[in-house]
Parts: C-alpha cells; sequence; structure tokens
C-alpha cells in the first residue's frame, strides 16, 4: 500500500508538491491512521498513513500528551502527488 505524507511543520524540501491544510477528525482503521482533513481552498482530503508516522506527527505537534491533533494545522501530499 502507498501511502500519504504528512508533516506536522512546513516542509523546506519540494515546497510547491505539499498542500497546507487543518486536521478535521482522525481515526484508525484496518491498523492504519487515517487523517480528514480540509485544504486551505476548501477541499476535503483522507490521508492514511502508519501508525509510526502518526506517532512522529503528533509528537510534533504543539498539543499536550493524549490530546486529539483536531484542529492543528499540517502540511500533506497525496500518494502519487
Amino acid at each position: 500500500m502507498a501511502h500519504d505524507r504528512i508533516h506536522a511543520r512546513e516542509p523546506t524540501h519540494d515546497v510547491d508538491r505539499w498542500t497546507e491544510g487543518t486536521v478535521e477528525a482522525v481515526e484508525e482503521r484496518d491498523g492504519h491512521w487515517v487523517v480528514h482533513a480540509r485544504s486551505d481552498d476548501g477541499e476535503s482530503v483522507e490521508l492514511v498513513v502508519t501508525l509510526a508516522i502518526r506517532d512522529l506527527f503528533v509528537s510534533r505537534l504543539d498539543v499536550a500528551a493524549g490530546q486529539s491533533p483536531v484542529g492543528e494545522r499540517f502540511c500533506y501530499r497525496k500518494k502519487g502527488g
């Protein structure tokens, strides 16, 4: 399975290939973490990453341990994007 890419901080490489958005909801599905987000231009997107990426992503956000990342800003790339 090709996974999407997410960054808690603005990337410094290939900046034009990343989209900025806001986390609207998160869930676990089939052993993966699914991020439901909305881009700055209003597009809804569903991103699928591994649980290890989830842990790294959440650890880099400015949220307290155990709190949800909903509402947080981040950058993403859809697989193949």
